[in-house]
C-alpha cells in the first residue's frame, strides 16, 4: 500500500497537550502539492484546530532538497487550455479554489503554526509558508515566485506578501521570479526566524519539554528565538537588502511595460541581479502585466477578497493557453523554447490584461 503524501503524527509535549506535526511527503516531487495532499492537510488542520489537546502545529517537507517546490503544475496543464484552444478546466478550477482555501485557513489559524521552511520553497510552497504565523527560513534555502517562467502570475496569496514587501522588493520579485535565500526572505517579511536546517528535532524536542500553560504564541517564540541566536553566523549573505535602492528606482514607473524595460536594460556584473533580469527577459510577455496589475487591484483588499481575485486570475490563465505553453515548454517537453502568443512585453495590450479580472458566474470561495 502506498504511503499517504501527507503524513501526520501527535506529540506528546508537557501539560498534557501535544505537538500535531504533518510532514509534506512527497519528496521525489521535491514535495509539490496535488489535491490529495492540499485535502488531507485542510481536513486535518480542521480537526487539530478544534482538538484542545494539540497546542500547536508542525508543518515541514519530507527529506533535504525542498520543503515545497510549487504546485502540480503538471496535472494543472492537463485541465488547461491551449492557444486557441475551449475546453473545460474544472480540475483546475478545483485545484485553485481548494488551495486558495487552505492558504487562507492557515492564515486564520487559531493557534501557531510553525512551517519549517528549509530548501526549495516556491510557488504554493511560499503561498503554504507565508500563511503559517511562525515561518522558520533556514540557510539551505532557495526560495522564490516564478511563475513568469510557466506563463501564470505569483498566486496563493502573492498579491497579498508581495504587496506587504519594503519598497518595490515585492514587486521586482513577482516580475523577475529572482530567488531569494533565508536573509533575503526574512527582510522582505516571509521569514519570522533564521535558524539552522540542523536544529529542526531540537526545536522540537523543545517544544515538547516546554509548559503549555502559557501563553502558546510566546512558547514558540521562545524556543524559535533562542535556536535563531545559535544560528547567526551559518545564515547566507543578503542579496535584496544591498540593491534595495537600485530595485526601488528600477521598479519605478507608469506601466508594466516601462518598468520591464528599465529592467531589462539595466548593465550589472552582479550574477543575483543577472539572473534575475535573464528570468525576465525570457519569461512570459503578459505575467509582468499580470503581476503589476495584481498588486495595484489587490493593493487595499482583505486578505479573503485576495484570494477570491487570485481564483478570478487564474481560471483565466487556465483558460488563455498562455499557461499550458509555459508548462509544455519548461515541465512537459522540456524544449525551454515556449512559443507565446506576444512576442514582446510592450505587445500586450491594456484590454488582454483587463479579461483576467472579469468575474466569473460562481464564486467557490464565497464561503471565506
Amino acid at each position: 500500500m502506498a504511503e499517504l503524501s501527507v503524513l501526520f503524527e501527535e506529540l506528546e509535549a508537557a501539560a498534557g497537550k501535544k505537538i500535531g506535526v504533518a510532514t509534506l511527503n512527497a519528496e521525489k516531487s521535491l514535495n509539490s502539492l496535488n489535491l490529495q495532499m492540499i485535502d488531507l492537510l485542510q481536513e486535518r488542520f480542521s480537526a487539530w484546530e478544534e482538538d484542545d489537546a494539540i497546542t500547536c502545529v508542525f508543518l515541514q517537507g519530507a527529506g533535504d532538497k525542498a520543503f515545497c517546490a510549487g504546485g502540480d503544475v503538471v496535472a494543472l496543464h492537463g485541465g488547461s487550455a491551449a492557444y486557441g484552444e475551449a475546453v473545460p478546466n474544472d480540475y483546475c478550477v478545483n485545484f485553485f479554489a481548494r488551495e486558495y482555501a487552505l492558504d487562507y485557513h492557515m492564515h486564520t489559524f487559531k493557534k501557531p503554526i510553525i512551517l519549517w521552511g528549509h530548501g526549495i520553497v516556491m510557488g504554493g510552497g511560499l503561498g503554504l509558508m507565508d500563511a503559517a504565523s511562525h515561518r522558520v527560513a533556514t540557510e539551505t534555502n532557495r526560495m522564490a515566485m516564478p511563475e513568469v517562467t510557466i506563463g501564470l502570475y505569483p498566486d496563493v496569496g502573492g498579491t497579498w506578501f508581495l504587496n506587504h514587501a519594503p519598497g518595490n522588493t515585492g514587486l521586482f520579485l513577482g516580475l523577475t521570479g529572482a530567488n531569494i535565500n533565508a536573509a533575503d526572505a526574512k527582510f522582505v517579511g516571509l521569514a519570522d526566524r533564521l535558524v539552522a536546517n540542523e536544529y529542526r528535532a531540537n526545536v522540537l524536542a523543545d517544544l515538547q519539554a516546554a509548559d503549555w500553560a502559557a501563553d502558546a504564541e510566546a512558547v514558540v517564540n521562545k524556543v524559535l528565538r533562542a535556536y535563531e541566536a545559535k544560528s547567526q553566523d551559518k545564515m547566507p549573505e543578503p542579496n535584496v537588502r544591498p540593491n534595495y535602492d537600485l530595485i526601488n528606482q528600477l521598479c519605478d514607473g507608469d506601466s508594466a511595460a516601462e518598468i520591464c524595460q528599465q529592467i531589462l536594460d539595466y548593465q550589472t556584473e552582479d550574477k543575483w541581479l543577472s539572473r534575475a533580469i535573464g528570468t525576465l527577459r525570457n519569461g512570459c510577455p503578459i505575467t509582468p502585466h499580470l503581476v503589476v496589475a495584481q498588486m495595484r487591484e489587490g493593493a487595499h483588499k482583505g486578505l479573503a477578497d485576495v484570494f477570491r481575485m487570485e481564483l478570478v486570475m487564474s481560471r483565466h490563465c487556465a483558460a488563455k493557453g498562455h499557461f499550458k505553453e509555459g508548462v509544455r515548454a519548461l515541465l512537459i517537453d522540456k524544449d525551454r523554447q515556449p512559443n507565446w502568443q506576444h512576442k514582446n512585453i510592450a505587445d500586450v495590450t491594456a484590454a488582454e490584461v483587463a479579461e483576467f479580472f472579469v468575474p466569473f458566474d460562481d464564486d467557490p470561495l464565497s464561503h471565506l
